[in-house]
């Protein structure tokens, strides 16, 4: 047992900072259903990613917490600075200094390109799969991503939550598994990454599907393929997709999507092109 460590206090600490979350705060759906204030010890459990028991052990005071854990329910539990360094000192841990997030802004010559591309949807993705920018065609064809708060604006979120991406989708079910397996193997590279796992998180207290997907541990590369969507202008199409990695920065790629010229999903960009210019604003990079 670490001499330095406090479990009951740690406990009674987490308790209590568990019953002043609400679930809204927490990116949670409330039902208004509920018997305790805050939130369960099973929504903290699946939010830090660790199980209900370890969790549940934690507040008892009969488990002490490893680092990595403890940086997820201070996220969870939206402890701030001076709240996080308690935390580890009641679990007898040395507070581990701030992580400096990686700036998200998109690498300029990928800027250019993606403006240059007047009749082809392209969106640049960054780390965990975030659409870091995009131009009027992709905004037509995905959605208006300039209506998404910046840290929501993740591709993966979208498949699963956006009611009007899933149904961009007529197989949606390939679409979002290969989505979850590509976002597995993006996790390996980090997997104590704070926005990924609160990414994680979140996904997997609100969709079933992604839950199980998640915990299956499938991965993907992101290279090239084909989709079909049904479009409410365009009509249906069969578009395939590239991703082009950019030398200069590998944390971000280039996904475009195209159609074989002369055939009806090439006459649909075209149709969708047209329509862009007056429904779709220029500005495809809010942080420019």
């Amino acid at each position: 047992m670490n001499e330095r460590a406090h479990p009951g206090e740690l406990g009674a600490f987490l308790k209590a900072r568990r019953m002043a979350i609400s679930p809204a705060e927490a990116g949670l759906p409330d039902t208004g259903r509920r018997k305790v204030k805050g939130l369960r010890r099973e929504e903290v459990a699946l939010l830090a990613s660790i199980s209900t028991e370890y969790y549940t052990r934690l507040e008892q005071g009969r488990r002490q917490a490893s680092q990595p854990v403890l940086d997820g329910l201070s996220r969870v539990l939206r402890l701030g600075e001076d709240e996080r360094k308690y935390l580890f000192e009641l679990a007898g841990k040395d507070s581990p200094r701030p992580r400096r997030q990686a700036v998200r802004k998109v690498h300029p010559q990928l800027r250019r390109l993606l403006d240059d591309l007047a009749t082809v949807p392209a969106v640049v993705l960054g780390r965990r799969m975030d659409v870091l920018a995009w131009n009027p065609m992709a905004a037509a064809l995905i959605t208006d991503f300039a209506r998404i708060p910046d840290k929501q604006r993740n591709y993966v979120r979208l498949v699963f939550t956006d009611p009007a991406v899933r149904a961009l989708y007529p197989d949606w079910e390939s679409v979002a598994h290969t989505c979850v397996a590509q976002l597995r193997m993006e996790a390996a590279r980090d997997p104590a990454d704070p926005r990924l796992t609160a990414l994680v998180g979140e996904l997997s207290v609100r969709d079933d599907d992604f839950r199980g997907w998640w915990g299956a541990h499938h991965v993907a590369l992101r290279g090239m393929g084909t989709k079909t969507m049904r479009h409410p202008v365009a009509g249906d199409l069969t578009l395939d997709w590239d991703a082009l990695t950019c030398a200069a920065n590998p944390d971000q790629q280039l996904i475009t999507w195209t159609a074989e010229p002369g055939s009806a999903s090439h006459d649909g960009l075209r149709i969708l092109a047209s329509w862009a210019t007056t429904h779709v604003t220029p500005e495809s990079d809010t942080t420019r």
